[in-house]
């Protein structure tokens, strides 16, 4: 019998299927997955989550395996290779953005400890539960996407919108989107 999912991932290739299947809105805690993700949601401004999600290898090879020290500390000539890279998005400055932001991570790291500890305190402590019956009741920022894009602005991260920030929060687990028919709802 074939499962109920959220819309957003039918018709669409293995990959995708099985990313809302075993990672989308699972809650996360661990520091090297909310660095990945704030690297591929602020790439994939502009563009479809399925682009990102056929780069997402070469992101992890080019940004090395999402190890925010390494990439904190890329050059110029680093910067120039990536901008010849064709497994990633060759934006400049969305390039340029996650290697201030992996500073930028350091950062919050020292003054929390964790990035998960500082991120997930704009929900609580806890995956805020939605009881979403379609994916169009779903919105696109929340008073604490909100919250948190100007908390990262503040600090200096770019490419952190609302809208990206909300992603994020879903793709990691902080939010549950998963629409209430959805297999996964009760599971996450």
């Amino acid at each position: 019998m074939p499962k109920n999912r959220c819309s957003w991932c039918e018709n669409q290739f293995d990959d995708y299927v099985k990313y809302h299947d075993e990672e989308w809105g699972l809650p996360n805690h661990d520091d090297k997955t909310h660095f990945e993700f704030l690297i591929l949601e602020a790439a994939q401004a502009g563009l479809s989550w399925s682009t990102i999600l056929k780069k997402r290898k070469g992101y992890q090879v080019s940004f090395a395996d999402f190890d925010v020290e390494k990439v904190a500390n890329f050059d110029e000539e680093k910067v120039q290779e990536l901008l010849q890279n064709t497994t990633i998005i060759r934006n400049q400055l969305k390039i340029r953005s996650a290697i201030s932001n992996a500073q930028k991570f350091l950062e919050v790291q020292n003054e929390f400890g964790t990035f998960d500890k500082y991120v997930w305190s704009f929900v609580g402590g806890k995956p805020k539960v939605n009881k979403w019956k379609t994916m169009s009741e779903v919105p696109a920022t929340t008073t604490e996407s909100d919250a948190l894009s100007k908390d990262l602005k503040r600090r200096g991260f770019k490419f952190v919108g609302s809208t990206i920030i909300y992603a994020y929060m879903q793709a990691c687990g902080l939010v549950n989107d998963h629409v209430i028919n959805c297999y996964r709802y009760n599971e996450v």
